[in-house]
């Protein structure tokens, strides 16, 4: 599959939120979470992909499996809003 611009710039964003399961990127871009952890060690400053591994690592929210089943969206509550005029 060839990522645009556009979809490495959007999976880098998700990868980066705390509720963004790697299952949500699989799903929309095919992407397995090994092949993210690829992406973003080669679109990433070495230190910002540190700092990402650990924060992801064991990271519950970040894993379908190991989510509360309380968490039941992928995102926060303020993305995706509608601006108003």
């Amino acid at each position: 599959m060839l990522l645009t611009e556009g979809d490495i710039s959007r999976i880098i964003e998700m990868a980066w939120e705390d509720r963004t399961p790697f299952e949500a990127i699989k799903h929309q871009f095919g992407l397995g979470q090994a092949e993210v952890i690829v992406l973003m060690r080669q679109q990433l400053k070495s230190g910002a992909f540190i700092s990402w591994r650990k924060r992801t690592r064991g990271q519950q929210t970040k894993h379908a499996a190991l989510r509360s089943s309380a968490v039941n969206r992928h995102c926060s509550s303020f993305q995706h809003k509608q601006v108003r005029p």
